[in-house]
C-alpha cells in the first residue's frame, strides 16, 4: 500500500511548484510507493496557511517561509525545513514606477499588501528603517490571489512578489516595477519557500521522506535541463486558470529554473551559514519571542532545518 503525502501548497499552483508537478506526471512518486495529493490553499479561500494545516496533521508536507518554521518552534511546535525550493530567494517589495516610491524609505505613510504572516510587518519595517526611514506603513491585510490587482489599481502602494512570476507577469502587461531586493537593504532574508514538516512524522516517516525527496529532485533537475518541456507538464497536469497563458509560464520557467540548484547543482541543499545570518538578524532586531512574550536571545538554528533526508539526493552535472 503507497504512503499518502499531501503537500499544502503556498500559492495556486506556479513554477516553483514546476519539480513537484513533473515529478507527478512522470510517475516518480508513484514508483517511490507514494500517494502525493496537493492541497492548494484556495480549497478554503486562503483561510489557512500551509504550516498551519501541518500543525493541525491536515497535511503531512507543506510549502511556506523560513520563518514560518521560527515562527512556530518559538511556540512550542517542531516545525522543520527539509529542504530548500529554491537555492537562493528571489522575491522582492515592489512599487509600480509611476507611483514614484523608488526607495523603501518612501513607503513611509504608505499601504503596503500584507498577507498576515506573523514577521512580515517586522521585515518591511526594518526595510524602510535600513533606508533611513521612520518604518510606519499602514499593512493592508489581502488575500494572495487578489495582492497584484491591488498593486495595479493602486489600493496598495506595495507587496512582496516573486520576481519569476509577478515580476514576469508585469514586463509581459508592459507594467514598471521599481523592485527592493532585500540584501540590497542589509536584510540576510532566507531560504524562500522551503519544504516543511513536523518532525515527529519526520522520524516515523524517514524512508518515505528520502524517497520523496529523490522523486521532487527528479522533478526539479527535469525543469533545469528541459525548461519548456517542463512548463508544458506543469500547465497540462495542475490544469489551473492561472497558468492559462502558455508564453507566461514558460517565460517564467525559463527564469526560475535558473534558481532551483546551488552551485554544486544540488537541489533542496541547505546552507547552515543561511539559517545562522537570518536568525541572528531577527534576534537583533528584537521580533523573536517566547510564549510568554519574553524577548529570545538565542536560537538553535539546528533545530530548524535539516538536510539528512536529501542524502540520497545526486547532484546534478552541468557541463
Amino acid at each position: 500500500m503507497n504512503t499518502q503525502i499531501r503537500l499544502a501548497l503556498d500559492r495556486t499552483p506556479n513554477t516553483n511548484h514546476t519539480g513537484f508537478y513533473v515529478a507527478l506526471a512522470k510517475g516518480s512518486y508513484e514508483r517511490a510507493g507514494l500517494d502525493v495529493v496537493f492541497i492548494s490553499p484556495e480549497e478554503d479561500n486562503y483561510q489557512k496557511a500551509p504550516a498551519r494545516r501541518l500543525s493541525l496533521g491536515e497535511a503531512e508536507l507543506a510549502i511556506t517561509p523560513s520563518e514560518s518554521i521560527v515562527s512556530y518552534q518559538t511556540n512550542g511546535i517542531p516545525l522543520l525545513a527539509i529542504a530548500t525550493v529554491l537555492a537562493r530567494d528571489i522575491s522582492a517589495i515592489v512599487t509600480l514606477k509611476e507611483s514614484g516610491i523608488d526607495r523603501p524609505k518612501q513607503l513611509d505613510g504608505k499601504v503596503y499588501a500584507s498577507y498576515g504572516a506573523r514577521y512580515e510587518d517586522d521585515i518591511i519595517r526594518q526595510m524602510i528603517q535600513n533606508d533611513d526611514g521612520r518604518g510606519q506603513f499602514i499593512p493592508h491585510k489581502s488575500p494572495w490571489s487578489g495582492i497584484w490587482r491591488a498593486l495595479l489599481t493602486r489600493e496598495v502602494d506595495a507587496a512582496w512578489c516573486w520576481l519569476t512570476w509577478e515580476g514576469v507577469r508585469a514586463d509581459i502587461e508592459g507594467v514598471d516595477l521599481n523592485q527592493f531586493l532585500f540584501d540590497e537593504y542589509e536584510i540576510p532574508y532566507g531560504y524562500n519557500p522551503v519544504l516543511t514538516t513536523h518532525r515527529d512524522w519526520a522520524n516515523k516517516n524517514a524512508d518515505a521522506l528520502r524517497k520523496f525527496l529523490e522523486a521532487t529532485a527528479l522533478g526539479f533537475q527535469f525543469a533545469v535541463k528541459n525548461p519548456d518541456e517542463a512548463a508544458k507538464i506543469l500547465i497540462k497536469t495542475a490544469n489551473h486558470p492561472t497558468l492559462s497563458n502558455r508564453n507566461f509560464v514558460e517565460q517564467s520557467q525559463q527564469i526560475v529554473s535558473g534558481y532551483y540548484l546551488d552551485g554544486e547543482g544540488h537541489w533542496g541543499f541547505m546552507h547552515r551559514n543561511i539559517w545562522v545570518s537570518f536568525v541572528n538578524w531577527m534576534i537583533r532586531n528584537h521580533m523573536l519571542t517566547d510564549l510568554s512574550g519574553e524577548l529570545i536571545q538565542r536560537l538553535d538554528v539546528d533545530t530548524l532545518f535539516t538536510n539528512e533526508f536529501l542524502a540520497g539526493v545526486p547532484a546534478l552535472i552541468r557541463w
